[in-house]
């Protein structure tokens, strides 16, 4: 029996076509963002889902299509996955990790070293026909990144990759602060110091956020926090929108607080705070951290192996590689 599958958004029509040998495929070339309510229609019926952070999985949406079995999230978070509606309803939840840890890294440090060095102020002065004679001794004086000290709020694969690229290739003093301290062994591949979140934001002269997102970190960078970094500082967020207080992060670079920032992601994305928007010193871009091809490629055929795997298909019907709720599986296998 093929099974029904929805693929949400437009993704590599190769990959997409590997779901083909086995289910029955409804995707979505156009990539058109459907609403919650055309969501819910186009997933009745539906075993499986292979899913995008625009998708908001609830227990609404989930008490409307009881055949639902399997949402695969492509991506490291899940947000917009209730994770406990699903695990109580035995619907297997999983993730795409690792796969875009380097890469994640890379953007996270470009976009971190394109604050500090303001080029996209710079490069707007250059388009605007505003250079017109040699530079001043201020013009574009930004901060150093060799030898600065690189704060880390959220030291998991992300965050251990950017301590890597801060310590040994840009000799950079890497503090970082977690919800637990690493393993020694673990630092010193890093060449990391764990320290307290007081003192990573007042000692830290560039900051990279990579926290997951949950309750908790909601507005993990507020304005009190903000007030506590140096004015020299630099923040940078690749985590998820809501990490930081995008609102009261506005405010602090506008009153100078610290120097600048860097974000690829935003508070209900895809608007963006207008008063960011308006500020110059800021980098803004379309949360495209993964956005390397072969990157996406293996984002989006990890996801499809985990659909294979949790509808029972596949070498490896049993185990999605990333499951989320992994004490699902035992029950959904009982079950087929």
């Amino acid at each position: 029996m093929r099974l029904p599958v929805l693929v949400t958004r437009a993704s590599f029509p190769d990959i997409v076509n590997r779901l083909r040998a086995d289910f029955d495929v409804t995707d979505n070339p156009d990539d058109t963002i459907w609403t919650q309510p055309e969501l819910i229609e186009r997933l009745q019926g539906k075993s499986g889902a292979m899913t995008a952070g625009s998708d908001r999985i609830d227990a609404t949406l989930l008490d409307a299509c009881p055949q639902l079995k399997a949402v695969c999230n492509i991506g490291v978070g899940y947000n917009n996955v209730d994770v406990d509606a699903c695990t109580v309803r035995g619907v297997i939840v999983t993730n795409t990790p690792d796969v875009l840890t380097e890469t994640t890294a890379d953007f996270g440090f470009a976009l971190m070293m394109a604050a500090a060095r303001r080029i996209t102020e710079s490069e707007h002065y250059l388009r605007g026909g505003l250079w017109t004679k040699t530079g001043r001794y201020d013009m574009f004086v930004g901060g150093d990144v060799h030898g600065a000290t690189l704060g880390i709020l959220g030291m998991g694969r992300i965050g251990q990759a950017i301590a890597r690229r801060g310590a040994f290739g840009f000799d950079m003093r890497v503090i970082y602060h977690n919800r637990s301290q690493l393993p020694a062994h673990v630092e010193e591949t890093c060449r990391a110091s764990y320290v307290d979140k007081a003192t990573l934001l007042r000692e830290s002269d560039h900051l990279i956020v990579v926290v997951p997102y949950s309750a908790d970190a909601h507005h993990a960078i507020g304005a009190a926090e903000l007030k506590q970094m140096k004015s020299s500082a630099t923040l940078t967020n690749i985590a998820r929108g809501g990490v930081v207080d995008d609102e009261a992060l506005a405010v602090a670079l506008h009153e100078g607080s610290i120097a600048a920032a860097g974000l690829d992601v935003f508070e209900g994305e895809p608007r963006v705070c207008p008063r960011l928007l308006a500020q110059a010193n800021v980098v803004l871009t379309p949360h495209i951290g993964s956005a390397s091809v072969s990157t996406r490629r293996a984002m989006a055929s990890l996801c499809v192996d985990n659909l294979i795997a949790a509808l029972g298909r596949g070498p490896s019907a049993s185990k999605p590689p990333t499951p989320v709720n992994p004490q699902v599986l035992m029950s959904a296998l009982a079950q087929r």
